[in-house]
């Protein structure tokens, strides 16, 4: 039997995914959760006591960091946790990438990934499916558009994303910028195909052996057609790629085929006013929500992130004095909101660059000393709700904390719902929000304190 049968009544999931990060891949879990199909995210290959234990689920997913590792990492973590989710026998096996399609040849390879997946699951269309109308993500004739707050970029114009300090982005064109990281022909199914479903469907049967097709999507009219495509094709390409617009559609199209009930406006959970933050995020856009939340009950607690890269004792008073912070701000009826930056033209970047080597290793470092922050402050104070800003310092996070496993609890901005958390430890049923540096309105850290909910 396999292991997803163990928790599933012995019946396959629809989709399983393995996310490139644990924001994205606690997005993915969030779209299935609130589209009523029950859902669990696993922050490492999954035990089969811990599968067991998630009766009556219809999806899972892994979370990895492979959107900030080297290729060569890919090649040892990759294919042993493709493997495992192929012998689910799932409907479709999902590599779920960032909505702005963070990558490079080396550090974080769709292509590479890609590769790897066609040596596993055979040479076939990969369909893949970055926009996601919902989050503000459109692709028109092949180019990938990207909201940032009101006003919508092409992608190698974007304020974050084209200034992003590991892969800036300086393609909008999804097949070009992916054709630099595999040799696999591309083509793009746009919308003049899009909008005849049959043609759509004879375009992507006339692709044969390895071959990505991109697939353009302009608004939510869209995703119901594109679901029943991929749905429908899952046996000739049941390996995609894409952003949680590839759950969007699913769930479009299992809502219009009636499969799935029309999905209700989940509530929220109430106020928590010892809502504590970590953010290691650069992004101009977490750093106006730090501007928002200091007006707003949260104290602001710089740490220094160079000095959490130098030498243990270094890093260890700086902790020290961050966690002291942040129980005179709970004392003081304010929510702590650790932080290392504010803003892409922070001081401290730019002293961060100059003063370590290995960036990916500096990052490494700064995600462990937040959550070691988080945890000490958990234990101290008896927090039962917190936020941490940054996909990959959340991944980080949440490995110090040991969490093993998220399930979605209530909605904020699409993409970082409220969690709960599952653990060995006593911070079972910890509520934890999850959210990408470039991700989020200017009250989110708000929001989040609040209980979340549906926002009219």
């Amino acid at each position: 039997m396999n292991s997803s049968a163990m928790a599933n009544g012995g019946k396959s999931p629809k989709i399983v995914w393995l996310g490139d990060d644990f924001t994205g891949a606690a997005a993915v879990m969030e779209v299935l959760s609130f589209s009523r199909i029950p859902s669990i995210l696993f922050l490492d290959r999954p035990t089969p006591e811990q599968m067991a234990a998630c009766d009556g689920i219809e999806a899972f997913g892994i979370a990895t960091q492979s959107r900030a590792q080297s290729p060569e990492w890919m090649e040892r973590h990759i294919p042993p946790l493709l493997e495992f989710l192929d012998r689910t026998g799932a409907g479709l096996v999902h590599y779920k990438i960032c909505s702005t399609l963070d990558s490079a040849p080396d550090t974080g390879s769709i292509g590479k990934v890609i590769d790897l997946a066609i040596d596993r699951f055979g040479p076939a269309t990969v369909p893949v499916l970055t926009a996601a109308p919902p989050i503000g993500r459109y692709q028109v004739f092949g180019d990938l558009f990207c909201a940032a707050g009101d006003t919508i970029y092409r992608l190698d114009r974007h304020p974050t994303m084209s200034r992003h300090p590991v892969t800036p982005m300086a393609e909008a064109s999804v097949a070009r910028h992916l054709s630099d990281q595999t040799d696999s022909p591309t083509r793009n199914l746009d919308l003049h195909g899009l909008a005849q479903p049959a043609r759509a469907a004879a375009l992507l049967d006339q692709v044969k052996g390895a071959n990505l097709c991109t697939i353009d999507c302009l608004d939510e009219t869209h995703l119901g057609t594109i679901g029943e495509l991929l749905w429908n094709r899952r046996r000739e390409s049941r390996f995609v790629v894409g952003s949680q617009g590839v759950e969007y559609a699913l769930a479009a199209h299992f809502v219009e085929t009636g499969a799935t009930a029309e999905p209700e406006p989940p509530k929220g959970l109430g106020v928590d006013s010892r809502t504590a933050v970590v953010s290691g995020s650069v992004s101009p856009v977490t750093a106006a929500q730090i501007a928002w939340a200091a007006q707003n009950g949260f104290a602001r607690i710089r740490v220094d992130a160079a000095q959490l890269c130098a030498s243990a004792p270094d890093r260890e008073t700086a902790e020290a004095e961050a966690l002291e912070a942040a129980m005179h701000a709970l004392s003081d009826g304010l929510c702590p909101l650790v932080l290392t930056a504010e803003g892409p033209d922070d001081p401290q970047v730019a002293r961060l660059h100059k003063s370590v080597a290995d960036p990916s290793a500096a990052n490494d470092i700064i995600g462990q000393s937040l959550g070691r922050i988080l945890a000490r402050l958990i234990a101290a104070a008896n927090l039962r709700r917190i936020v941490v800003s940054g996909g990959d310092t959340s991944g980080r996070v949440c490995a110090e904390l040991g969490i093993y496993a998220l399930e979605a609890a209530a909605p904020t901005i699409p993409g970082a719902a409220i969690c709960r958390a599952r653990s060995d430890n006593e911070l079972n049923g910890l509520e934890i929000a999850l959210k990408g540096g470039q991700m989020g309105s200017k009250d989110f850290f708000g929001w989040v304190r609040d209980g979340g909910g549906a926002r009219t």
